[in-house]
C-alpha cells in the first residue's frame, strides 16, 4: 500500500469516527449538560496528547516548548468553546442542520485570513466565498416563518473553529503540529475543568458505554487525522472531510428521526462546492508560489 493510499485510508477512518463521535455527542447532549460532556471529552483528549507528546521525538519538554505561548492558550480556549457551542447546537438545531451549516468553515477561514493573517483573496475565491455564504442562507432559510434563532448556533461554532484554525496557521510557522495538538488538549482540559464540575451530573449505567465510546472516538479520530496529515497535503485531506456531512445526515435521519429539507440539501451542496473550490484554489496558489521560489 502506497503512502498516499494509506493517507487516504487514515483520513477516511478519521472522518468515519468523527461522524460516530458527533452522533454519540448528540445522544448524550440530549441527556446531559454540554459543559459536562465537553469536560469528560477533554479529559480523555488531554490524556491522549500527553501520551502522544511523551512518545514523540524530544518528549514532553520539547513538545511543550513554544514561541507563541499566549496564542497557543487562545487556541485551546477557542477549541473548547467551539465544542461546547456545537454540542448545544446538536441539541437545539439538530445534527444534520448543524453539520450542514458548519461546512461553511473553510469559507469563513478564508475571509478571516485577510484581516488576521494579511492574506489576499482574488476574485475567484471571493466569488466562491460569496456563493458559499448564499448557500448558508439557503440552509438557514431566514425568510421562512419557521426560522429559529438556534440555527445561529452552528454558525457561531463555525466562526469559533475558523478562528481556532487561523490561530493554528499562525503558530504553525514556528511550532510543530505535535506542540499545537498538545496545547489544544491541555489548555482546553484546564479551561473546561474550571467550569464543568459545576455541571457535574450522575451518569446512569446505561449511558456509561456511550460516554466511554465518546472518549475513545475523540482519541482515535485525532490519531488517525494526524497520521493522514503526515502522509498527505492538507489540500488533499480536506475534501475527504466533507464525507462526514453525508454520514452525519444518515445518522441524523436513522438514529434521531430528523427531517432533511430540500433547502438543506441544496444549500449544503452549494457550500461544499464553494468550499472545495476555495481549497483547490489555495492549493494551486501555494504550488505556484513554491515553484516561483524554486
Amino acid at each position: 500500500m502506497s503512502p498516499k493510499t494509506r493517507g487516504y485510508l487514515f483520513a477516511f477512518l478519521a472522518i468515519c469516527i468523527f461522524a460516530g463521535q458527533d452522533a454519540i455527542t448528540k445522544y448524550l447532549g440530549d441527556r446531559y449538560p454540554a459543559l459536562f460532556i465537553t469536560m469528560i471529552r477533554f479529559w480523555a483528549f488531554a490524556l491522549f496528547v500527553f501520551a502522544f507528546a511523551a512518545s514523540s521525538s524530544g518528549g514532553l519538554r520539547k513538545t511543550a516548548h513554544t514561541r507563541h505561548p499566549w496564542l497557543q492558550v487562545v487556541r485551546g480556549l477557542l477549541l473548547v468553546a467551539e465544542i461546547v457551542v456545537i454540542v448545544i447546537s446538536y441539541v437545539h438545531a439538530g445534527l444534520a442542520m448543524s453539520q450542514s451549516i458548519f461546512q461553511a468553515t473553510p469559507l469563513i477561514i478564508t475571509i478571516l485570513s485577510i484581516p488576521l493573517l494579511g492574506e489576499t483573496v482574488g476574485w475567484r475565491r471571493g466569488a466562491a466565498i460569496l456563493i458559499g455564504l448564499i448557500g448558508v442562507l439557503v440552509i438557514i432559510n431566514p425568510v421562512n416563518v419557521h426560522f429559529d434563532m438556534s440555527l445561529l448556533l452552528p454558525l457561531a461554532a463555525s466562526v469559533l473553529f475558523a478562528l481556532y484554525s487561523i490561530a493554528t496557521r499562525a503558530v504553525s510557522r514556528e511550532d510543530s503540529a505535535v506542540t499545537s495538538l498538545f496545547y489544544a488538549g491541555v489548555v482546553g482540559a484546564v479551561a473546561i475543568s474550571l467550569v464543568g464540575p459545576f455541571y457535574w451530573t450522575e451518569v446512569v449505567p446505561s449511558n456509561w458505554f456511550a460516554l466511554a465510546a465518546l472518549c475513545v472516538c475523540g482519541t482515535l479520530s485525532h490519531f488517525f487525522l494526524i497520521k493522514a496529515y503526515g502522509l498527505l497535503p492538507a489540500a488533499e485531506v480536506q475534501p475527504v472531510t466533507y464525507f462526514q456531512l453525508v454520514l452525519n445526515v444518515i445518522f441524523a435521519v436513522m438514529l434521531f428521526g430528523e427531517t432533511i429539507t430540500h433547502n438543506m440539501i441544496v444549500g449544503a451542496l452549494i457550500v461544499v462546492g464553494a468550499g472545495l473550490f476555495t481549497i483547490w484554489r489555495e492549493h494551486q496558489l501555494a504550488r505556484r508560489s513554491s515553484v516561483s521560489r524554486a
